[in-house]
């Protein structure tokens, strides 16, 4: 598990950018935490770092919205007004989780534990200093390990190295 302090949506966009980067097929990450946390800043920043061209609006209403990547596709999942995991298995939702031909994006997962798979990076959204900073925690599970998150972070820190100040 790795904890990191983004100081302003620029850090948790940096951060985004190179979680999109080191998706692969398959994978699925598990956004949690209060509204207006940054979990769908995280997910707009991580369809730029796949290579989503375009507009990603949060898909709280329509639950799932697909994006195509330059390299594959974004299913950003938003289950905040779902009713339970019986909701999602009634909508056939559950068969694209994990989706063969993209990566998921799943915010409030909570809303439908049971479905989620256990081969995920769960990642936590909290308010911090006194809610100007994000603190973030990303947890391992299945293939993404240690060494993926490892991965993610390298990227964000060598994007931040190249960033210019006045960007």
């Amino acid at each position: 598990m790795q904890t990191l302090l983004c100081e302003n949506e620029r850090d948790t966009q940096r951060l985004g950018r190179a979680l999109g980067a080191c998706l692969r097929p398959g994978d699925v990450v598990l956004l949690t935490g209060e509204m207006g946390a940054g979990k769908s800043v995280l997910t707009r920043a991580a369809a730029q770092g796949m290579g989503v061209c375009g507009p990603v609006p949060s898909p709280t209403f329509t639950i799932l919205n697909i994006h195509e990547g330059a390299r594959m596709k974004l299913y950003h999942f938003d289950l905040y007004r779902l009713e339970g995991e019986d909701a999602l298995y009634e909508m056939g939702l559950d068969e694209l989780i994990p989706p063969a031909d993209g990566a998921a994006m799943i915010e409030w997962p909570q809303m439908a534990e049971g479905a989620m798979p256990e081969d995920a990076l769960r990642v936590e959204l909290a308010y911090a200093d006194g809610g100007l900073s994000r603190s973030v925690t990303l947890a391992p599970g299945g293939a993404f390990d240690g060494a993926r998150i490892a991965e993610i972070l390298a990227r964000m820190k060598m994007e931040e190295e190249h960033e210019h100040p006045d960007d």
